[in-house]
């Protein structure tokens, strides 16, 4: 390909720290045996912040991409090497189906040779919508459908259904009342009627429409023959109900009792129900249907039991139980329902017919399915969750882990898997079972490109491409591709003092502090914590550790946040959780922490924008005035085209700036403020010295491990552990008289142990200012530097939920039935 460099590093040359080199020492495989996999080649790669990268991947192995948080390890994984793989297989794609695919844009590279078919398994959210489930994620569900279908015990006489039948989301199987929700908005006189000491003429009936209307139908009950004097709780009941819930819509002639001049017309009864339902269906004024639903009691259907299904459907059983109770149990108790037909000896099993039950050829062969696949999930430390789980309740590395195991059972052979920090979330015990599942793919002959910053799963890899050695415009440079033992003589490499265990920062036991006092939560019940008494202390930082679903983030994101108000010595609670800080591109980490206020004014305040009359408003994208009006300050624009997929692209106008030329041409200290949205944290810390507000913003960033992000970066491409450290930022900055109660979920996941030994220095001066922190992790140096453990357990789901152990980390590290203890005693050992 044209451009193209020549390479000079190849797999089989000397090994030269700092460059793709392949030393004679493997972990896993040895050098030959990886050579002889063949390689995937990257020449010239450019893209984000990578410079001018040249590197050799290996096919049909592990290899883990290394670096700190945005040295350019996943914009070379999955910017450059995956998104090369999809565009190859879009141009393959007929012009016209290519359209209702969504695509990325093509990747800043010279040249990739021997790359096969990838497929990416990045972290996201779960999707907004109640009806995507576990089981509608894996598929799982289907086979379900199919199970009760062809194999379920019906009442008798009853005919067969079709599988959509078990499925709430179809016109099938949803029940008619909730239309498969579950949930059920239902009008009741008490949330129809809230005085009942008023007649129909004072408004007695408030949810029937105001002014004109609200008259109206008065005076259409009146003529009905309806006492609109009479207080509303003295009307006969048959006739308070009728004017309630009735779906009879009588038209009379009206004349108006408040216009004796006005002529008669025809007048449309609409009961309250009728008139609640009728703007919650079809009104286009969302003020109108959010006015209405106060009008409305919401909870469990009662015709289908808050299931979503219809009656027949739940008439069918299997396993003495419907196909919602199945759904509602763990996969783990899911597994154990299964078994017993999963693993009858087909000599018993009668063959199928039109009959058929539980104990039948077509039952086990679909439960054995089942059992198969539901075991996988069970051994990614997913055996808590339960089919029915909506997936917007499940974090990025749940969802992640459920899209691997259905991989697994794909049977796919040579494909690349690029997965995003598979680890992220996960208890060191359920990791090991994460492993052994990425071996599998391996054995299979697939290739796993992983991107990962746990170096357990590091250390098990084949091959290790380190990118580095800082990161934004210090990273973007390979420092080193090859086994992972040869990592350690790359002298540059921040990932290589972390390879090789060592004792944690803070771990030493005469430096841990005491608590001033306790929160005392007794009797705890709530999902699956049952009369948990456990003490929180204050003045200290408190980890709190379990294997995934053992009830840790129920107990402090929920029950603590709740609680904590209650105790003198907590004047405040800050809660930070890695939802999004924005949900469109519009913002970014600098709106949200306001330092973007502070630069907006050091740009009005100067001598060219005073001579121009512009304000600090004039320097914000959001409004018009100073923005680009073509694109209205996004940057970019949507691009439609005729047989070809509409895609975005920069702005024909502003190229991006989101400004339109005028603004632009005023500049402070030689940057306009397009330039400083386009520097990252590390650069404008240095740039803005001088602006008190947004220097003290800066700061706080970098000291959470943010100095690589852009500030204009938008808020939507920002993963849930950086959205929750720029949270941790934004409140860091803020003046602080002590006596708070931090509580975070997983401050880690996303971060370079380098990070995290930042994040750690930040949590404990925050302690050291008189305040709390309690912080919900996986991560082992962080449980073994805190104070104080409370460990969850033992297990995840039902099987969880109790304290197993509480105390300082030497104390946890040798409690017996805990499984954290093996891990943090290896942390604090080194």
């Amino acid at each position: 390909m044209p451009g193209t460099k020549p390479h000079a590093e190849r797999p089989d040359a000397a090994p030269r720290p700092g460059h793709d080199s392949a030393p004679e020492s493997a972990a896993a495989s040895s050098p030959a045996d990886v050579r002889a996999r063949g390689f995937v080649r990257v020449r010239g790669a450019r893209e984000n912040n990578l410079r001018d990268v040249d590197v050799d991947v290996p096919r049909d192995s592990i290899v883990a991409f290394t670096g700190v948080s945005g040295s350019g390890k996943s914009s070379l994984a999955f910017g450059t090497i995956f998104a090369e793989a999809q565009r190859r297989f879009f141009e393959s794609v007929a012009p016209y189906a290519r359209r209702l695919i969504a695509q990325g844009g093509n990747p800043h590279v010279d040249e990739i040779t021997g790359l096969p078919p990838a497929v990416a398994l990045q972290q996201r959210r779960g999707a907004p919508s109640s009806r995507s489930t576990v089981g509608t994620l894996t598929t799982l569900s289907n086979s379900m459908r199919m199970l009760y279908s062809r194999a379920g015990s019906y009442p008798a006489g009853a005919a067969r259904l079709e599988s959509d039948s078990f499925s709430p989301n179809t016109a099938a199987g949803a029940c008619p009342r909730c239309h498969g929700l579950g949930i059920a908005h239902e009008v009741t006189e008490s949330s129809a009627v809230h005085d009942p000491r008023l007649t129909i003429r004072e408004g007695a009936i408030t949810a029937w429409p105001g002014a004109w209307q609200g008259k109206n139908l008065r005076d259409v009950t009146a003529v009905l023959g309806h006492d609109i004097d009479r207080p509303w709780r003295d009307l006969p009941r048959a006739d308070r109900d009728w004017l309630l819930f009735t779906d009879e819509q009588p038209v009379v002639e009206v004349r108006p009792q408040r216009d004796r001049v006005a002529k008669p017309y025809k007048g449309r009864f609409w009961s309250a129900r009728a008139f609640v339902m009728h703007t919650l269906a079809d009104s286009q004024s969302e003020s109108q249907r959010t006015k209405v639903l106060q009008y409305v009691e919401s909870g469990p259907c009662s015709l289908c039991g808050g299931t979503g299904l219809t009656r027949a459907a739940l008439d069918v059983t299997f396993a003495g139980r419907t196909i919602a109770e199945l759904n509602a149990l763990p996969i783990a108790q899911l597994g154990e329902v299964l078994r017993p037909t999963a693993t009858l000896a087909s000599a018993t099993a009668a063959v199928s017919d039109a009959s058929s039950g539980e104990v039948t050829e077509v039952a086990v062969r679909i439960a054995a399915d089942l059992l198969a696949r539901t075991s996988v999930l069970d051994d990614l430390g997913l055996g808590y969750l339960s089919l029915g789980r909506a997936t917007p309740t499940l974090s990025p590395g749940e969802m992640q882990r459920l899209r691997i195991a259905t991989q697994l059972r794909s049977g796919l052979f040579g494909v690349v898997y690029v997965l995003d920090e598979p680890s992220a979330g996960l208890h060191p015990a359920d990791a090991e079972p994460l492993v052994v599942v990425l071996e599998q793919l391996r054995a299979s002959g697939n290739s796993v490109f992983v991107v990962e910053h746990d170096m357990g799963i590091v250390r098990r890899a084949d091959w290790v491409v380190d990118v580095g050695p800082g990161a934004g415009s210090q990273g973007g440079a390979v420092l080193y591709s090859g086994p992972v033992a040869g990592l350690s003589g790359v002298a540059e490499s921040v990932t290589r003092r972390f390879l090789d265990p060592a004792p944690a920062t803070g771990a030493d036991p005469a430096a841990r502090r005491r608590p001033v006092d306790a929160l005392e939560l007794r009797g705890v019940t709530r999902h699956n914590l049952e009369g948990v008494d456990v003490d929180v202390p204050l003045g200290v930082l408190t980890a709190v550790t379990g294997v995934s679903g053992s009830g840790k983030s129920t107990l402090v994101g929920a029950v603590l946040a709740e609680r904590a108000t209650d105790h003198d010595r907590v004047d405040r609670v800050v809660q930070v959780d890695q939802k999004p800080i924005g949900r469109t591109p519009r913002s970014n980490l600098a709106t949200y922490t306001g330092l973007f206020d502070a630069v907006r004014t050091a740009f009005a305040s100067t001598d060219e924008a005073r001579a121009r009359g512009y304000t600090a408003g004039r320097f914000s994208f959001n409004v018009a005035g100073g923005r680009c009006e073509v694109c209205q300050g996004e940057g970019f624009v949507s691009v439609e085209l005729l047989f070809l997929p509409g895609s975005y692209a920069p702005c024909p106008e502003c190229h991006g700036s989101r400004y339109n030329d005028e603004t632009l041409e005023v500049t402070w200290h030689g940057v306009t403020v397009a330039d400083v949205l386009a520097m990252t944290v590390d650069e404008a810390a240095t740039s803005l010295s001088e602006v008190t507000l947004a220097s003290r913003a800066l700061e706080t960033l970098r000291q959470v491990g943010l100095g690589y992000l852009r500030l204009g970066q938008p808020a939507t491409e920002l993963s849930g552990g950086e959205a929750q450290r720029i949270k941790l930022a934004t409140e860091l900055q803020r003046a602080r008289t002590g006596h708070t109660l931090y509580l975070l979920d997983e401050p880690t996941t996303g971060l370079h142990p380098a990070d995290v030994e930042l994040l750690v220095a930040q949590l404990q001066r925050l302690v050291d200012a008189d305040n709390t922190v309690v912080v919900v992790e996986h991560h082992m140096g962080v449980v073994a530097a805190s104070d104080h453990v409370i460990d969850m357990g033992p297990a995840g789901g039902d099987a969880g939920g109790r304290v197993v152990a509480v105390g300082t980390p030497e104390q946890v590290a040798e409690a017996p039935g805990s499984r954290t203890a093996p891990y943090l005693a290896a942390a604090l050992a080194g």
